[in-house]
């Protein structure tokens, strides 16, 4: 079977009667791992939109992201008393509530969960940014690449080498090609976006829609979109209602953002490597290193106080030209709030789910996730009208970086050893 369950031993007490030992649910076949790795990949691939989908329909991103960082925490509080409270806990794998009392002596793996937690949520808020700038695909593209390149030769050596270089590393050059493929993409739609708005007048590019701010916000207007998908005017459109205005704004400051982006996710699953295999010895002997589980739920708190701190200052101090929130405005904004929710739980369990599978088969091989990208360009063509209406060259651009992220994800997934 893929997943272990609630795996069990049997026990002859002295007395002669059997009894059955059970030990906590944790995935320890490589077939559970790589099925983890793909349920992961598919919402981990599938946040992302519905983040930008809020965005695209102009509320501020600083709501979405408060909204998201709670339902973020509950998956892991979820996994954490289901998963992390299956089973007997034992000396060496204690269950989550076990393990939390024993903060005192396991605070070293604690810190790295937490700094691992705090990466990943500069990552997440950079992108959310990035996204209006740069796009979906591509976005995500260069963050996945530097990611695998980065994170997956730190992880490759962080597990002692339990994954197959052979397989895993020329993985990691195809995510390089990807990468040089994703902005060949980025290049030629934007040229081919240049070109359709240089078909209307400045007036009309640079046109907004002067309203109040509680209706220029709302994520679901009645109003239906009247431009085709791929056109100057959709583009126009898109322009007006969306959170973050770009039009006349360089895609250099997105680049940047998403590169730091990049830096970031490379850092998280390394640091909850280190948290959950103790491989630097911080621990005292005898006490039992972080499981998943309760590594997960330290990696999960620091992600959502540093989210908390940051988007309660971007409220009242916004950051590219965005307009001045508060407090109160957040707690009765209502319109998307359901949709922000569903992102944070799809980020949170799939989060969860890649660090399972990583447990089981090596962090490196669990990089595979960051095949995202694949998901994200699905979405991105479907509900947003990316490279619709766009030149041979971008298309043929386009599918070549796919079937690449096809083929590395497919190494990558073939590089997975067991740990012992």
């Amino acid at each position: 079977m893929g997943f272990s369950g609630i795996s069990s031993s049997i026990i002859l007490p002295t007395e002669g009667i059997i009894g059955i030992a059970l030990k906590m649910y944790v995935v320890e076949s490589k077939g559970g791992a790589i099925a983890c790795m793909l349920l992961a990949l598919f919402f981990l691939g599938t946040w992302p939109a519905v983040m930008t989908l809020l965005e695209r329909r102009g509320r501020l991103p600083q709501h979405t992201y408060l909204d998201y960082s709670i339902t973020n925490l509950l998956a892991a509080v979820i996994i954490a008393f289901t998963f992390g409270e299956i089973g007997k806990s034992t000396h060496e794998a204690p269950n989550f509530l076990t393990q939390l009392s024993q903060l005192s002596d396991n605070w070293p793996s604690v810190m790295f969960a937490m700094a691992g937690g705090v990466v990943l949520s500069l990552g997440n808020l950079s992108t959310q940014y990035a996204w209006a700038f740069v796009g979906l695909s591509v976005t995500e593209v260069i963050t996945a690449s530097i990611t695998v390149v980065i994170g997956t030769t730190l992880n490759y050596f962080l597990d002692d080498k339990i994954n197959n270089a052979k397989i895993l590393f020329p993985g990691v050059g195809c995510f390089l090609i990807a990468v040089c493929l994703a902005s060949a993409v980025h290049s030629s739609n934007a040229a081919d976006n240049r070109a359709k708005l240089n078909c209307l007048s400045n007036d009309d590019k640079f046109q907004s829609v002067a309203t109040d701010i509680s209706t220029s916000r709302e994520a679901f207007p009645e109003k239906e979109r009247r431009a085709k998908f791929g056109t100057a005017g959709f583009l126009v459109e898109l322009e007006n209602r969306r959170a973050i205005k770009v039009f006349g704004k360089s895609t250099i400051i997105g680049l940047a953002i998403t590169f730091f982006a990049g830096i970031c996710f490379s850092l998280f699953s390394p640091a909850f490597n280190l948290a959950s295999n103790d491989q630097w010895h911080t621990l005292k002997i005898g006490v039992p290193k972080l499981v998943v589980y309760t590594a997960f739920f330290w990696f999960s708190v620091s992600c959502f106080v540093l989210a908390i701190i940051l988007n309660v200052t971007f409220l009242y101090h916004p950051v590219l030209d965005l307009p001045r929130s508060s407090l109160k405005a957040y707690i009765n904004d209502w319109n998307g709030r359901g949709w922000a929710f569903f992102a944070g739980l799809l980020c949170g369990f799939g989060n969860g789910l890649q660090f399972m599978g990583g447990q089981a088969a090596g962090y490196a091989a669990a990089d595979a996730v960051q095949a995202l990208p694949l998901v994200s360009t699905f979405w991105g063509i479907l509900l947003f009208g990316e490279y619709r209406k766009s030149s041979r060259r971008t298309y043929v651009f386009l599918a070549s970086m796919l079937l690449m992220f096809v083929a590395a994800v497919a190494v990558l997934m073939a590089s997975a050893g067991h740990r012992k």
